[in-house]
């Protein structure tokens, strides 16, 4: 390694951020970067921990040991091409991803973990100021085509992927700029959009065709991709959000959390919040605005903490985030040990900011006036017990702690159930599973239809960035096997193999 006492020797040390009054104004990122002595360092605590187990921490197999290793001895080419042979996108995950390949740092076993994301993000900012990072167009085109539904991050990569091997690849975006939602559903202060226009402008430059506004089943027939294509890819996501159906769901100001992340992102973006919307929607087409309002987010997950950020930056009364599940431990405990990913309580910048958090609380109706405008939730404190028979916790509503809590706002971030069946899926006829996903096996990612594939959201249900990228990177392969008769498209163990070699 770059240093083999380094891990002895430094602390984990985060970048500094902007401060909270300063950045709440705006929707600006505000992580600031290392300063190069601090990127030594942190890059310096990588371990010559012989068995990395952060590989497998990574669905991707980034090969970390040996990016961190350039990155101590400012190597950035080198730094680079390793990080790149097995992402395509380091400039989103190094923003967004949850790091699970941090809690399966060896580091990480008695001491906290490598910063292994926030250098995976300075690697490929440095190298898209040295230059670097250049389009590449195939020097053979094959003549085959494939269209991909969908440009979230399976999409994107799947489309990389098979474009630098030589296929004519178009992908198809329902709304009115590719992303997914990486460009409606991530607040621009943890994902500013330039990032983004900055690699489809790339990807246009090797000759990857994107139509927008371009919705297959509605506006875009199927039998068109059918016929004209020798492959297709579904990677639209899981787009339709989990409800509440209570007493009062229906009333103004219940709003689905995608709904007020998508509007404020097109606000932001200088376009109407109204216009193009393709998420499901209740009655109400009205901007979703929190200003001086009373807002609570019922769902804890990352998409609730953003709608938390939001709600702050919008200028809210108050922000309360409600949980159904218990309060995680704040450490990893006896049944969640090294290197697994652990379930502890996790506090976001977004929290950071101001926000009251409840967990064990239940939504039981939502209140409202006269005019049908929402004014407060009637809740109910839970109490979680494990049953004597075993299997999983069960829940009982506690006595005497109804009450109803003051909300003019109120954003369901509950996750995502499955993808929309209406439109090309119905028409299509694949197959879904029982979670509504549509059936796919893992190491086919083909459906039951012969040309038609699927990777991503669509195929595995609501998941990470991190594992769409993955899922499209696989499923790239095997359409290209498909479409050639072998591929050449590196996998997940490429990784493995490359560190055996390098070792």
């Amino acid at each position: 390694m770059g240093k083999p006492t380094g891990f002895t020797e430094f602390n984990r040390q985060l970048p500094s951020k902007v401060p909270v009054a300063e950045r709440l104004p705006n929707y600006n990122e505000f992580v600031n970067r290392y300063s190069d002595e601090e990127l030594n360092k942190q890059s310096g605590r990588c371990m010559d921990c012989g068995v990395p187990f952060c590989h497998s921490g990574c669905p991707l197999g980034n090969v970390i040991p040996e990016f961190n290793d350039a990155v101590y001895n400012k190597d950035w080419q080198e730094a680079y091409d390793i990080l790149s042979s097995t992402n395509n996108f380091p400039e989103f995950t190094g923003r967004i991803c949850p790091a699970p390949c941090e809690s399966s740092c060896v580091l990480g076993i008695n001491r906290p973990p490598v910063a292994i994301e926030e250098i995976e993000k300075h690697i490929i900012e440095i190298a898209f100021e040295k230059g670097f990072v250049q389009a590449h167009q195939p020097n053979i085109r094959t003549g085959k085509k494939v269209a991909i539904v969908g440009s979230g991050p399976a999409g994107l990569a799947a489309a990389a992927q098979l474009n630098s091997v030589g296929h004519s690849v178009t992908v198809f975006e329902r709304d009115d700029a590719p992303g997914g939602l990486l460009r409606y559903g991530i607040p621009d202060f943890k994902l500013e959009k330039w990032v983004i226009d900055r690699r489809i402008s790339l990807m246009m430059e090797e000759g990857i065709v994107f139509k927008c506004n371009a919705n297959v089943g509605v506006n875009v027939s199927v039998s068109d991709l059918l016929r004209e294509f020798q492959a297709i890819i579904l990677a639209g996501g899981s787009t339709i959000p989990r409800d509440l159906e209570v007493p009062g769901r229906n009333l103004k100001g219940v709003h689905f959390a995608m709904q007020f992340l998508k509007q404020q992102n097109k606000r932001n973006a200088h376009k109407d919040p109204l216009a193009n919307d393709g998420i499901e929607s209740n009655i109400y087409a009205e901007d979703i605005l929190a200003r001086n309002k009373n807002v609570v987010v019922i769902g804890g997950g990352d998409t609730g903490s953003d709608c938390v950020g939001t709600s702050n930056r919008h200028g809210a009364k108050s922000v309360t985030q409600f949980e159904l599940l218990p309060r995680p431990p704040e450490n990893r405990t006896s049944q969640m040990p090294w290197p697994g990913y652990p379930m502890i309580l996790k506090t976001t910048s977004s929290h950071e900011e101001g926000a009251n958090r409840h967990w064990s609380i239940a939504t039981k109706a939502f209140l409202g006036d006269a005019n049908g405008n929402l004014t407060a939730l009637q809740v109910v404190d839970l109490e979680w017990k494990m049953p004597p028979e075993g299997g999983p916790a069960k829940f009982t509503e506690v006595p005497g702690s109804e009450r109803a809590v003051p909300c003019e706002l109120a954003l369901l971030a509950m996750g995502f159930v499955s993808p929309q069946k209406e439109g090309m899926l119905a028409e299509l006829d694949v197959e879904l599973d029982e979670r509504g996903n549509i059936r796919a096996a893992e190491k086919s990612y083909r459906t039951n239809i012969a040309k038609i594939f699927t990777a991503g959201d669509m195929r595995r249900g609501q998941s990470l960035v991190v594992w769409a990228i993955s899922e499209g990177r696989e499923c790239a392969r095997k359409v290209d096997e498909m479409l050639s008769g072998l591929s050449f498209l590196e996998t997940k163990d490429a990784s493995v193999q490359f560190f055996i070699n390098n070792t």
